[in-house]
């Protein structure tokens, strides 16, 4: 209902700016703005000898109109935005679901806890006593270190008999 309103409100307030940007342009001086285009004494002959009167008389009406509508539609658009939509009214509305609880029960009491870790660690030593343990690797002090053998020179030149000289 309230978007309705102000779109009413709106409209009226459009219709109002225009009435008040034609009043200001009608008004004196005769030779220019929109009052010549009426033929200059037209208003004149339509309101009497007071126009100037009453037409500053309408303009301040439709410009304390205009300010008393638009304070208004700001109110307005003010209790909108902090009204909830129809959307979160409809989730507000809606029970929230309780969480689900975990299927196994969590022990209350001190003792509890502390038995429930007993348990835990002799059955952790039942299975270390029971399964084969691989043999430790041998400390890296024990691992001889592979040395790169030594380069071996090569040989020297075997040295040929040379043919005689005959």
């Amino acid at each position: 209902m309230l978007p309705i309103f102000i779109n009413i409100l709106l409209t009226i307030n459009v219709i109002v700016c225009i009435l008040l940007i034609l009043l200001t342009l009608m008004q004196r001086p005769k030779n220019e703005g929109l009052g010549a285009a009426f033929g200059g004494g037209m208003t004149d002959n339509l309101f009497g000898a007071q126009t100037t009167n009453v037409l500053a008389k309408a303009t301040r009406v439709l410009a304390g109109l205009f300010f008393a509508l638009t304070l208004g539609l700001s109110m307005l658009y003010t209790y909108q935005a902090n009204s909830p939509s129809a959307v979160q009214a409809r989730l507000a509305s809606k029970p929230i679901p309780a969480p689900e609880k975990p299927s196994t029960a969590a022990p209350q009491s001190e003792e509890a806890i502390k038995a429930m870790i007993m348990k835990q660690l002799e059955q952790a030593k039942a299975d270390a006593k029971t399964s084969a343990t691989p043999a430790a690797p041998a400390s890296p002090a024990a691992t001889p270190i592979a040395t790169p053998a030594a380069p071996v020179a090569p040989a020297a030149p075997v040295p040929t008999a040379t043919p005689a000289a005959e």
